[in-house]
């Protein structure tokens, strides 16, 4: 998946270039945007193709309109917005198929920029149907994907359009995933460790899977923590636990051990009697864990030691918080697995989206080596997965 054109390969002077952006951004009641990160992440590409006189059709989903046109889901918002970062006009299309906005693509000079309007407003484009996909390519010559957030999906917009409009290249923001992602699983630095948090070994089996035949330590967090220490027989109170999955919690501990890797568990946890913002948290080891009560983030003894690890490891990639970081109180393992990567030396790979959310909120985003911008699509990539958006960009 690596050997992908970049948009520095081709010829733009004069051409109509379609790109497959992320602009699914928050917009509060009143529709302004209230975090610009995915906007600013696609700018150097937008600008790349504008300097080099592109005619450049921007495309985007936002929110989940399901097929059909909701005014909430609107990208309007966003042109005016864009406009204003590129210091040049943004043109806003009514559609993002049909006469008029083929009537707007011909009006466009050089260096031009066109925002189609929501492409999942139309139900082709989750359908990936071979009608919708023709439609939008009719609309260019050339096809960059910058939207690595969607490219775990085989839609019109990531997947069809790209196998009918060659060549089509990865974007900058596309290949500097592909380059941290792709380098964490073909050639880390070592020692590699892995920090995966989230409430349920379900949702990260396949990652876990793959990365213990790629790290030298794992270090688990989160609610999944506990699944794996009641496998070992380990007291958790009333801690969340996947019973289904004991069996495959002991499975994964014989394949770290029968690999050589470190598999680093909680050894103390903060804990409370209920699931509540409010609700009083006490600190108990492994040894002393009350039967009443709740682990709801990892301990200090746990911190420390996970911060000595990342400290030892020249790579390390992180998904999944450490806790249930939306309550303050529980929210200190998060922040200081956040703290412990920032002042490392090591390659920071940031993949999943409340990781990434807690590196923001601890204001530390500028100390990541890189912070993916796809939750899903990083979660699949570190599985190994194919991805359909960049399976279908033209080979180097």
């Amino acid at each position: 998946m690596l050997n992908k054109i970049s948009v520095t390969a081709l010829e733009l002077t004069g051409k109509r270039v379609f790109c497959r952006v992320d602009f699914n951004v928050p917009l509060d009641s009143a529709q302004t945007i209230t975090d610009d990160t995915r906007i600013v992440a696609a700018l150097p590409t937008i600008r790349y193709i504008i300097e080099q006189g592109g005619k450049l059709i921007l495309a985007s989903h936002l929110g989940r309109p399901k097929g059909s046109f909701k005014p909430e889901s609107s990208l309007a918002p966003v042109a005016p917005y864009l406009s204003k970062l590129l210091d040049q006009p943004v043109t806003m299309a009514k559609d993002c198929v049909g006469d008029e906005v083929k009537a707007q693509i011909a009006a466009m000079n050089d260096g031009d920029v066109l925002l189609l309007e929501n492409m999942r407003f139309y139900p082709g484009e989750e359908k990936n149907d071979p009608a919708f996909c023709a439609e939008l390519a009719e609309l260019a010559d050339i096809y960059v994907n910058d939207a690595f957030g969607t490219a775990h999906r085989a839609h019109a917009s990531t997947e069809g359009i790209a196998r009918l409009l060659q060549p089509a290249a990865a974007g900058f923001l596309m290949a500097k995933e592909l380059e941290y992602l792709g380098q964490a699983l073909d050639a880390p630095k070592r020692p590699f460790a892995a920090v995966i948090g989230g409430a349920k070994v379900s949702d990260k089996i396949t990652v876990i899977d793959t990365l213990l035949d790629k790290v030298n330590a794992l270090l688990i967090g989160g609610g999944m923590a506990y699944t794996f220490l009641k496998a070992q027989g380990v007291e958790i109170g009333t801690s969340l636990v996947e019973i289904d999955q004991l069996d495959l919690a002991r499975e994964l501990m014989a394949k770290a051990e029968k690999n050589g890797v470190e598999l680093m568990l909680p050894v103390d946890h903060v804990t409370a009697k209920a699931f509540d913002k409010e609700a009083a948290a006490s600190v108990y080891t492994n040894e002393a864990f009350p039967t009443n009560e709740m682990g709801l983030d990892i301990g200090p003894q746990t911190a420390q030691a996970y911060a000595a690890k990342m400290t030892e490891a020249a790579t390390v990639v992180w998904n999944g918080p450490m806790g249930v970081f939306e309550f303050p109180a529980f929210a200190k393992g998060t922040f200081a697995v956040a703290e412990a990567l920032a002042k490392s030396d090591a390659i920071s790979i940031i993949g999943g989206g409340d990781s990434v959310a807690a590196v923001n909120q601890a204001g530390l985003n500028d100390q990541m080596t890189h912070i993916s911008t796809g939750g899903g699509a990083s979660l699949e990539f570190l599985e190994g997965k194919t991805l359909p958006g960049i399976a279908a960009l033209t080979d180097q």
